[in-house]
């Protein structure tokens, strides 16, 4: 299978070279131009002067911390797609992560077709997006899909790639109940994604950064409301319309 986008152009930042040389192999055999960097002060550089659609970043380098690394890419590319390579499952290191700027996580050892499967939904929600309504309204909320950001109330909010996505699913609902099965199936387009945590840091992440919007904005939000064992909605804040 190709990639609907085709020939993106990714920079890899792996220490390790025989997981370097395999992703730079299956990559390039899907056509995509790949940037490789052993460490983090090169993966900078090359951050600086090239401006990726992706980046495949190994947290363990040798020479720079991996969450910094990730937070300064973010910073020079806020657009890009950050996708984490990672020897740790802990809870803790994923939320830093995506408070770092990472929009996905991969952990090691992974398989070749599921890094493969998470590029190809990135690249497509990518592709997809000036085909889908441009604009949902929620309330306060705005979200404009083609350029793919959110505003409450007039007020830019900041979202990763997976939060606006998640945000952008459930407000499609219109406040209806979507389950787990669903979300991971359209977010990540990998349903077994529903049976671990990765919804619930993700939309925790999300909740937060709506909840400092609404602050900043001084107006109320819409709010993710968890319905235990079924899924989530999207809903009117109470207060919104009293």
């Amino acid at each position: 299978m190709k990639y609907p986008h085709a020939m993106a152009m990714m920079l890899l930042i792996e220490d390790d070279p025989v997981i370097g040389n395999a992703l730079q192999a299956t990559l390039r055999d899907s056509r995509h131009q790949i940037a490789w960097a052993q460490n983090g002060t090169e993966g900078l550089r090359l951050a600086d002067q090239v401006r990726f659609e992706l980046v495949l970043l190994d947290l363990g380098l040798p020479d720079l911390d991996g969450f910094d690394v990730c937070r300064q890419i973010r910073t020079l590319n806020p657009n890009v797609v950050m996708v984490i390579l990672t020897a740790s499952d802990a809870e803790n290191d994923v939320v830093v992560a995506l408070e770092a700027g990472a929009d996905d996580y991969l952990t090691k050892p992974f398989r070749t077709n599921e890094l493969q499967a998470r590029l190809r939904a990135h690249l497509r929600r990518g592709s997809a997006a000036g085909n889908a309504a441009r604009t949902q309204r929620f309330d306060s909320l705005v979200i404009d899909r083609s350029r793919r950001v959110v505003e409450l109330a007039g007020h830019p909010v900041a979202l990763r790639a997976r939060e606006f996505d998640l945000l952008s699913a459930l407000a499609a609902e219109r406040g209806s109940l979507v389950s787990r099965w669903s979300l991971a199936l359209e977010v990540w387009g990998d349903a077994s994604i529903a049976a671990n945590k990765t919804i619930d840091v993700h939309l925790s992440m999300l909740r937060r950064r709506l909840t400092a919007a609404s602050v900043a904005a001084a107006v109320r939000c819409p709010r993710i409301v968890t319905v235990r064992g079924r899924g989530f909605r999207l809903e009117s804040d109470p207060a919104e319309h009293q």
